[in-house]
């Protein structure tokens, strides 16, 4: 997942809001300074509550006068006295921004919640007054009027193109009372959205399941256990065993656990998060937030929100997306009547939601004698990072990976590197966040600290980090992975090699600023790499032994790759297809829609399998609800698959690590990020556009 702070007003992606704090004090405020270190790293260590408000004001006050300045020019608009300019404004306030909305995804405090509380809707509240600032529009319209005589290039074109059509998209065309109205929904949207975000890192946190018994552990790793009485001890129940279920704990109980009454008591309290009645529950924050997105759609001229959020990306249209997502889905769910029947003969009973993960490692074991529990150990989280992300980087490309062990972090679980290219210069800086916290948010995400910009030479390069969920080391134990988890680390180091080795020019286009369904092309191809054998030998190494992973399981793994696979794409296109009929679909304007039933009627309508739920329920589901930027939008990964399976074909016809089959795709996906056509882009690689036959046949669909 690729999770966006930049400002909204800006021409990348969508933003968060973020920011501010309790009272100043007399400390200097490290945001209105040069940051004292070589790569304008955040000053972690000196950066306090306090200092936000102040800075986000400054930098509010700062943007303004910024666009004061281009609003008063007395030369002629053009491209550089108006769209560079306003591409290059509002620096302060980014760069308060992205530290704030960081922390509030990974260390997110009773404190900086209470900050984002209070920052949101300053940021919100400024940038609506920017995108609905006529005379800003005006000027800006005047460029777009006259390009065809000003001689641009496809990169300054898609910039002018961008900023023109995001204030369309933002309002620009409305009457004053209709941007009034406008204000109102934004500034409403972005507290509910805190709102739902915040409800299902609490809900979490404050959810348990608690055993009584060690019988009731049979199956679960060591490392797991001990972290399970660890956390019963914090919470005053010394003596028993704690799971929040957080993904590595709800996972692991799902696929290991022997007792059939523990995985479904830990299935049924995940997906039952925010949804039972407590002050969690996010029933009300989904209905307004739907009736509100559908209500500003219709306001720009769209249909529904669905419509209003493809309209700028590759699909185009929600038909074109569901069109994809029902190419795959048919044979996906033929694969799991398959999977399903193989499962119950083992079993002996009907398989239930509960039973899905844990049979299938059984029906792996059975037909491929493999269990996740003869691989982790060979998956040490230090030895996939350093000698899997970083080597198969350094093949493609040639980089380099030096850590940094005194440079400024946010946390002391963070990690930080330099990253140089082949002839030696500096690249980007590379942060790793990757075990779970009470204060931080579930999942896998890359965003950035500071983007690129390399207008006439500038060669400003980023700030680049990783964050996950981990399973964290035990005592005796270091952090082991599962195949899951390897390739979700692959997965999220793919972004951010798309943000680290950007060259793009202009602030807006650079590294992951490219359309929602093309940037999952960079992190999903890159998991291709993980369990190709020459990569496999080099980090999978046993963690008691060094030994090098065997061929005969390299090869079960490759022979058991497919099994389950009906199973994962199923559970994902069901939520994709869920999110995209919440965000089509009209919404009343005087009661509340019932999610359970809602979802039980797509379910019927999509034919979902009964031994498969959504892969995320509706309360939930943060992807959608967080924010808007992957709402209507959670089908983009499969979108991208269609790339990058397609696109990995010509590696393996060249060799996975072909010296020009990597600069080609270096210098046609990393480096333009949104300087051209993201089809184009693919097609100047790939040399001819995608099909879908190449996702058909990784899966195990045909």
């Amino acid at each position: 997942m690729k999770k966006s702070f930049i400002l909204p007003i800006m021409a990348g992606t969508l933003a968060f809001a973020i920011s501010c704090g309790p009272k100043t004090t007399e400390t200097a405020n490290p945001f209105l300074t040069e940051y004292p270190n070589e790569f304008d790293i955040p000053d972690f260590a000196n950066i306090k509550y306090e200092h936000y408000i102040p800075a986000i004001k400054a930098g509010i006050e700062a943007h303004n006068q910024e666009i004061d300045s281009i609003l008063n020019n007395p030369d002629e608009a053009n491209f550089e006295n108006t769209i560079l300019a306003l591409d290059n404004a509002g620096q302060l306030l980014n760069k308060v921004s992205t530290v704030l909305f960081a922390l509030n995804s990974s260390d997110n405090t009773d404190e900086m919640q209470k900050i984002t509380e209070e920052a949101q809707p300053l940021i919100t509240a400024h940038s609506d007054e920017v995108a609905l600032n006529k005379k800003l529009f005006e000027r800006i319209k005047q460029v777009y009027d006259k390009k065809a005589e000003l001689n641009l290039n496809t990169a300054q074109e898609r910039l002018l193109d961008d900023y023109y059509k995001n204030l369309v998209r933002s309002g620009a065309l409305l009457t004053d009372q209709q941007q009034d109205t406008l204000r109102q929904i934004n500034q409403r949207l972005a507290a509910l959205e805190l709102s739902f975000g915040n409800n299902v890192l609490k809900d979490i946190n404050a959810t348990e399941v608690v055993v009584d018994s060690e019988e009731e552990l049979a199956g679960l790793d060591a490392a797991i256990i001990e972290n399970a009485a660890a956390e019963a001890k914090n919470r005053g129940k010394e003596g028993k065993w704690v799971f929040t279920v957080n993904s590595t704990n709800r996972l692991s109980i799902l696929t290991n656990a022997e007792n059939r009454g523990l995985r479904e008591r830990i299935y049924l309290t995940y997906t039952s998060i925010c949804s039972n009645g407590n002050e969690f529950d996010n029933s009300k924050n989904i209905n307004e937030l739907l009736r509100l997105r559908q209500k500003k759609a219709q306001m720009l001229g769209f249909d529904n929100f669905a419509a209003y959020m493809m309209d700028k990306v590759m699909a185009k249209t929600p038909e074109a997306a569901e069109n994809l997502l029902y190419q795959v889905w048919k044979p996906a769910v033929n694969k799991v009547k398959q999977e399903v029947a193989e499962m119950k003969e083992l079993a002996g009973f009907d398989i239930q939601p509960w039973d899905y993960y844990y049979y299938i490692e059984k029906l792996k074991a059975h037909k491929f004698n493999l269990s996740e529990n003869d691989v982790r150990p060979y998956f040490k989280l230090e030895n996939v990072v350093k000698n899997g992300l970083f080597y198969i980087a350094n093949r493609l490309y040639g980089i380099t990976f030096t850590e940094l062990p005194d440079a400024p972090k946010y946390n002391p679980e963070v990690t930080v590197y330099e990253v140089k290219d082949k002839d030696g210069k500096h690249v980007a800086v590379f942060m790793t966040d990757y075990f779970p916290r009470a204060t931080k948010s579930q999942g896998a995400w890359m965003s950035e600290f500071k983007g690129e910009y390399n207008y006439q030479g500038a060669n400003e390069r980023p700030i680049i980090f990783n964050v996950g969920n981990f399973t964290k080391p035990s005592k005796d134990t270091p952090s082991l992975l599962t195949v899951d988890e390897v390739l979700t680390a692959f997965h999220e180091f793919g972004h951010g090699l798309q943000g680290m080795l950007t060259t793009a020019e202009y602030r807006g286009q650079s590294g992951t600023n490219v359309d929602r369904d093309f940037v999952e092309l960079a992190s999903q191809i890159d998991e291709h790499w993980a369990m190709e054998p020459e990569v496999l030998k080099n980090y999978a190494l046993h963690y008691q032994t060094g030994e090098v992973i065997p061929d005969s399981l390299i090869q079960k793994l490759e022979a058991s790759s497919k099994c389950g696979q009906g199973f994962a794409t199923v559970e994902y296109i069901a939520a994709s297809l869920l999110d995209i009929e919440w965000h089509k679909t009209p919404m009343p304007a005087m009661h509340d829609i019932d999610i359970r039933k809602f979802e039980k009627q797509i379910a019927e309508k999509i034919g979902l399998p009964a031994e498969i739920t959504y892969r995320y329920r509706s309360p939930y589901f943060r992807h959608i609800f967080e924010s808007s930027h992957y709402a209507a939008g959670y089908y983009t990964y499969m979108w991208a698959e269609v790339l990058d399976a397609d696109g990995f074909e010509l590696f393996k016809e060249k060799g996975i690590f072909d010296p020009e089959t990597a600069e080609s795709y270096r210098k046609n996906i990393l480096e333009p990020g949104d300087s051209e056509d993201p089809m184009k882009l693919y097609i100047n690689f790939r040399g001819r556009k995608p099909n879908v036959d190449a996702l058909l046949k990784n899966r195990g669909l045909i």
